[in-house]
């Protein structure tokens, strides 16, 4: 799990659940957007049935844009979830169903990661003393955080990836992705090469650089209607394209970062020049986080940059080479926060 520090935050653990667990289905996505609803309120003990109505939701929301959420052909409790999402039976009758059988397996895989459990937990069992859960100041800290506002749409960001490549019909490590750079929404195409916009890039990848802008480490936002929403930078200048002074994609998520608006266009910001060197370390860095955690984009980092290690660092050098005899200034921002990765 190299994306964790030595000694991880709580936002790690939590965006290590979120980001790193393996899914079979979406219902971890969905419990983890259920509880982060739960946070803000002084609420320990959570009735199974009042958690069923934020967790039936989420997975109603999902069902409206692709009906395929998971790797099983078959869910019993999916299918009242779907019955529900066409009228055919109501909260009641779908909440009875999600108490019996909703909760059956992500309640108890929850805080594992990478076949282990996380030393941290945000909720204990407690269906079977009690018929619910007991939330732990840990989810309630959650919310005192400033990454707070950004867990919901990581999760729901990595849920549309996942989903995506589900509906496709392949491995999520096998979704190629690409950039929309007028809406920054990150796409794909069907096998009738039909468009499927699949999710915001910064929802995306925001928790992989974790909550922080790339270059100063400063908090970002991901949140549109946030006056400090962070930009999606292209580490090599876009405008080496619009000029048609190289030909490589610099629209592949290979070459996205999310950064503060001073650094990407303040008065003393990046700009249309290229960063230190010392950043594309932390580039190629980013990458290998996506790759080695079997990310939906891991496949569409290795379409766009090579096979191996090697091959990625040649990638990103050759290229680096290209814009520097091109734009002659690098940059670097003027302070820097404690290093995030």
């Amino acid at each position: 799990m190299p994306f964790l520090s030595l000694n991880p935050s709580r936002e790690d653990y939590w965006r290590s659940v979120v980001l790193f667990g393996l899914n079979s289905a979406s219902f971890k996505f969905a419990l983890a957007k259920s509880l982060l609803e739960f946070a803000p309120s002084t609420q320990s003990f959570v009735r199974l049935d009042e958690l069923a109505v934020p967790f039936i939701k989420h997975l109603a929301e999902h069902l409206k844009i692709s009906d395929k959420q998971g790797t099983s052909r078959s869910s019993g409790f999916l299918n009242s979830v779907r019955r529900f999402k066409s009228g055919e039976i109501d909260l009641n009758a779908v909440g009875k169903i999600t108490v019996s059988h909703g909760f059956d397996n992500v309640i108890d895989a929850f805080h594992v990661v990478n076949r282990d459990p996380i030393p941290v937990r945000f909720f204990t069992d407690e269906r079977k003393n009690k018929g619910g859960i007991v939330i732990t100041d840990e989810l309630f800290k959650l919310k005192e955080s400033v990454q707070f506002l950004n867990l919901s749409p990581e999760a729901e960001g990595r849920w549309r990836l996942v989903e995506t490549a589900w509906q496709l019909k392949l491995n999520p490590a096998l979704l190629i992705v690409r950039f929309d750079p007028q809406s920054s929404l990150l796409f794909a195409r069907d096998e009738r090469r039909r468009r499927i916009d699949v999710t915001s890039s910064r929802q995306a990848l925001d928790g992989y650089q974790k909550g922080k802008c790339f270059y100063c480490f400063r908090d970002i936002s991901i949140d549109p209607a946030n006056a400090d929403l962070a930009d999606v930078d292209h580490f090599l200048p876009h405008t080496l394209l619009l000029r048609g002074e190289t030909e490589e994609n610099l629209d592949g998520v290979w070459n996205l970062v999310l950064a503060c608006r001073e650094c990407n266009r303040g008065e003393r910001g990046k700009s249309a020049r290229i960063p230190e060197l010392k950043y594309l370390e932390r580039l190629h860095t980013r990458n290998t986080f996506l790759i080695d955690s079997h990310h939906p984009l891991r496949e569409t980092l290795i379409a766009q940059t090579g096979l191996t290690e090697q091959a990625r660092q040649q990638y990103l050098q050759a290229h680096y080479n290209e814009a520097k005899r091109r734009l002659i200034h690098d940059w670097s921002p003027l302070e820097e926060m404690e290093a995030a990765f």
